[in-house]
């Protein structure tokens, strides 16, 4: 059946309405009075108290759409966004267009910058498609910008509700009854920006409420929408770069707001939306959290396979992961070119209105690079020479970052070859996992058992960096290893019980990404692992811990212990701590001095784990060097 406000809603937004005439229809409702009831029982609280809590919440989250405040944030919108050329994918919005004339659409876009909703806001409303009801953090709801985005559709929530089961319930209300009535709504899965520029963990309860009021309200049908809105460049990642090195994060207030769109005027290239298949909540209906949790899963892995790679990610790869190495375009080329190669063989997305892979292509994209100071050219010698800007390896990890998840397997395939080479050869760095002895000698493997262990070792590697990236289930995970071992080599198979020839084929290789993908994170992991060794046994004061980790960082940079400036990042080793805390080596032993004990012992443990995983980047670091020597030799600049 097609929504008769359809067109209505599409042109001006909905019904100007009056807040508390919507508060009035939420609190008439049969199903809200129930719940209310319910509640006053299971807490046994007076139902009067309940009311007032209830009424109180609607009161800040009710949000309406007048066409003045509507109009007022689009020119605000235009205004914000003039740095960028926004290029959309029109196809997949003249689907959602046909889609929504009959379905509630939830738009769940990736959040990378304040932006976002601007940007989306402007793509939507080309289309013709409804503005949509935006949830956001009641953080930024400051006077005078708070009642004008409450009047265009903003819904504030407040940042922390975990104990506030008034709360909850009234916003699951307010959910359904917007879903109810077809209302598109939009927020971030993520929760906040990403700090890293690839996506972060979901936060589940907003999406569990929508769940929730979906299945309780007998809804036809409401399809979740994933969104990759991805940029060329942000000014704003200095900001967080500077906040992942220590700095304190600058509160919202109207003043920063001007001051943030004012910084907006420098050209930046182009910010790319993209559209995946919609989720059908009817489809994956369930009672259950951990379905939920698979349908969060879900969305960010479809956004994941929409987001473009674009010229600027592709060159802070190339330029990422080799310390503070400064390349000639020679050398850019001879990493780009077989990178190139991959993208193309994998058929993965790509965007942007410069060919990298054309004559004369690499110069204009190092320009745009060099005109934001991300990267610098250094012209005083015999020919120019580029490198990542200083303090600017983080910015140019965010950029890299967008689309690091399309080549975690390739690098993990690199980190297993390797470890079968340490295995088969008895490496002082192959000790085996928790002190077990390697298996297997030089030519003497079994096709079956070398098999066993490197998916044993793939396994564990994804496991150690389950915090950072979106995996698939290990069926799906094991044809994608076998697809990068066919990429890497066609005859592997023939190859894959002698270990001299696993060598020679990973150091002719003319495209190494191990050391480029992965390097920050584990670096970043062993940062934390040390320091843990050196704690005693049981939980850590985080921010303490966290700031002792950026000092040390800081220090192992400078001796070369580790090699890439974006390996000090709060997020990265937040992201280590809870994998540490998942292994149990932030539990509290209590005065069984057994307990701590076997703490430590797990501490020192998962210390020499990250330690020889670092050592094997550290080795692909120096087969990419030697390789990027051989083909540049007899090369001039492009």
């Amino acid at each position: 059946m097609v929504d008769p406000d359809f067109a209505a809603r599409a042109t001006a937004g909905g019904a100007d309405r009056d807040p508390e005439q919507v508060v009035a229809e939420i609190f008439a409702s049969h199903e809200f009075q129930a719940a209310l009831a319910r509640l006053a029982d299971e807490t046994v609280r007076p139902r009067a108290e309940l009311e007032q809590e209830a009424t109180t919440a609607l009161g800040e989250m009710v949000a309406v759409q007048s066409q003045l405040a509507l109009d007022a944030v689009d020119r605000l919108a235009r205004f914000a966004t003039r740095a960028y050329d926004i290029e959309v994918d029109s196809d997949a919005l003249d689907g959602l267009r046909s889609l929504n004339s009959g379905h509630a659409l939830v738009f769940l876009p990736s959040h990378k910058s304040y932006l976002d909703p601007f940007v989306l806001r402007g793509a939507l409303g080309a289309a013709g498609l409804p503005c949509n009801h935006i949830l956001g953090g009641i953080n930024v709801s400051f006077w005078p910008m708070g009642p004008v985005l409450r009047r265009s559709g903003i819904v504030f929530i407040r940042r922390t509700i975990k104990d506030d089961a008034v709360y909850k319930l009234t916003l699951r209300a307010y959910l359904g009854y917007l879903v109810e009535r077809r209302y598109n709504l939009e927020w971030y899965l993520e929760g906040g920006r990403s700090r890293t520029g690839k996506l972060r963990p979901p936060r589940l309860g907003v999406l569990s409420y929508l769940v929730e009021a979906f299945r309780e309200r007998g809804i036809d049908d409401v399809f979740l929408v994933p969104v990759s809105i991805a940029y060329d460049q942000l000014q704003e990642v200095a900001a967080m770069a500077a906040e992942e090195h220590g700095a304190e994060k600058k509160a919202e207030s109207f003043a920063w707001m001007l001051k943030y769109i004012r910084s907006q005027g420098q050209r930046l290239g182009k910010a790319y939306i993209n559209f995946a298949e919609p989720v059908s909540l009817r489809q994956v209906r369930t009672e259950r959290k951990l379905a939920t949790e698979k349908i969060a899963f879900e969305v960010l892995h479809r956004i994941n396979r929409v987001t473009p790679i674009t010229p600027a990610a592709l060159l802070t790869l190339a330029l990422l992961g080799i310390g503070d190495r400064a390349l000639t375009s020679a050398e850019i080329r001879a990493v780009l070119d077989p990178l190139l190669d991959y993208v193309a063989v994998r058929k993965l997305p790509q965007a942007g209105t410069i060919d990298l892979a054309a004559p004369g292509g690499l110069a204009p994209a190092l320009d745009a690079l060099v005109s934001t100071k991300i990267v610098t050219r250094f012209t005083g010698g015999v020919e120019p020479v580029y490198g990542i800007g200083e303090n600017q390896h983080l910015v140019a990890a965010y950029s890299r970052n967008r689309i690091i998840h399309f080549f975690v397997t390739r690098a993990i395939t690199e980190l297993v070859l390797l470890h079968l080479i340490r295995q088969s050869v008895g490496h002082p760095g192959a000790r085996g996992i928790g002190g077990v002895p390697p298996t297997g000698t030089a030519g003497a493997a079994k096709d079956s058992d070398l098999g066993a262990r490197a998916w044993a070792e793939a396994l564990r590697l994804r496991d150690l960096l389950k915090y950072e990236f979106f995996f698939a289930a290990k069926p799906e995970f094991a044809e994608e290893l076998r697809a990068e071992l066919a990429i890497l080599d066609p005859d592997w198979e023939r190859k894959a019980a002698d270990p001299t020839a696993i060598a020679t084929g990973l150091a002719e290789l003319p495209l190494l990404l191990g050391h480029r993908v992965l390097s920050s994170f584990l670096e970043a992991y062993m940062v934390v692992a040390d320091r843990l060794t050196t704690h005693p046994a049981g939980p850590v004061d985080e921010k303490q811990f966290l700031d002792e980790c950026i000092g040390v960082g800081r220090q192992y940079l400078l001796q070369q212990r580790i090699h890439s400036g974006e390996s000090i990042s709060k997020e990265l080793f937040k992201n280590a701590l809870s994998l540490a805390a998942g292994r149990g080596l932030l539990a509290d032993p209590g005065p069984d001095p057994d307990a701590a004990a076997n703490i430590a012992r797990k501490r020192d443990a998962f210390a020499a784990e990250l330690r020889e995983v670092v050592d094997r980047i550290d080795s692909l670091r120096r087969l990419a060097g030697a390789a990027l020597e051989r083909t540049t030799a007899e090369e001039g600049p492009e």
